[in-house]
């Protein structure tokens, strides 16, 4: 196997890797890890040499294009579309359409949120590993309630409360069908909560061309320990990689921090968000942050 900076060619017999390799399934995770360890590597170059059959279960997957002479191009922009080896669980993607309505906006009807972890990425350049996982009041309520309470992040988001208080937000959190909470860990222990939504019916869907399947982000880290841009430049990515995954109709992210917020503005921009605009929420000025698939996947993905 040699390997460069720009490019990565793997050559393979039967036995290469150390494992069977019997179809493209087999390849993923070494795939995966090639590209986590030479982050700059747009390309994974795949010399199949006699492996024909194996060749060709790659090319029917999208795992390579341009087969030529026995070898063919792994594009890290196509490859990190995979739903493996990162998401767990039942994706949206899997949900029937059908449509209904909320306050006058007809949207389609959002699937259940899936239990437990949702996303899990391997960081080679830290050591550590990045997840995400539904909330629970049961497991999550001791530190969503001491986060809330930490006055950095009150005055961003407002809700310093009650135990109480905060048991009755993440209930009614839970049950609306258009957001889904998560708790960020790394290497299992939580580090922040995160709130994924449909954009269509929420209410920044008036302020931009919204469409059925984008996806906006509140976000914030409540512990100071995991505070910083070498951690931002982790776990952002890692989120809009699992929104992306998990429909592949999600065409957007969208975002909308607080004008003067200059430091979540230039994180968001350094994952590939562009602000298009600023506008007003009756409780503050916003700006508008958008990030399109296609700009993510082929400059910015993790």
């Amino acid at each position: 196997m040699n390997t460069t900076s720009a490019a990565i060619t793997l050559t393979f017999d039967a036995t290469s890797l150390g494992h069977p390799v019997d179809d493209a399934t087999s390849l993923l995770c070494d795939v995966a890890a090639l590209f986590a360890q030479h982050p700059t590597a747009r390309e994974l170059r795949i010399v199949f040499g006699q492996r024909r059959d194996l060749a060709e279960s790659c090319a029917r997957l999208g795992l390579v294009t341009g087969l030529a002479n026995g070898s063919g191009a792994c594009l890290r922009a196509m490859f990190l579309q995979r739903a493996e080896p990162w998401l767990v669980g039942v994706s949206s993607a899997s949900f029937p359409l059908a449509y209904a309505m909320s306050e006058g906006r007809r949207h389609p009807r959002r699937p259940p949120l899936p239990p437990g972890t949702v996303y899990r990425r391997v960081v080679a350049a830290l050591d550590t590993a990045v997840s995400f996982r539904t909330v629970t009041i049961a497991d999550d309520i001791d530190v969503f309630h001491r986060w809330m309470n930490a006055p950095r992040v009150a005055a961003f988001w407002e809700l310093a409360g009650t135990r109480d208080d905060h048991v009755r937000y993440l209930t009614r959190t839970l049950e609306d069908p258009h957001v889904h909470p998560l708790v960020g860990c790394f290497d299992g222990r939580p580090f922040g909560y995160f709130e994924a939504y449909w954009a269509k019916e929420d209410r920044i869907a008036p302020f931009y061309e919204v469409d059925d399947y984008d996806r906006g982000i509140h976000m914030l880290v409540g512990e100071d320990s995991y505070r910083g841009p070498q951690r931002v430049s982790v776990w952002l990515p890692s989120l809009v990689h699992y929104l992306f995954l998990d429909d592949p109709r999600t065409r957007h992210v969208v975002a909308e921090p607080r004008a003067d917020n200059a430091k979540m503005i230039a994180y968001l921009a350094q994952t590939g968000f562009y602000e298009a605009k600023e506008f007003d929420f009756p409780h503050k000025r916003a700006a508008m942050m958008i990030l399109s698939r296609e700009t993510f996947f082929g400059q910015f993905c993790p």
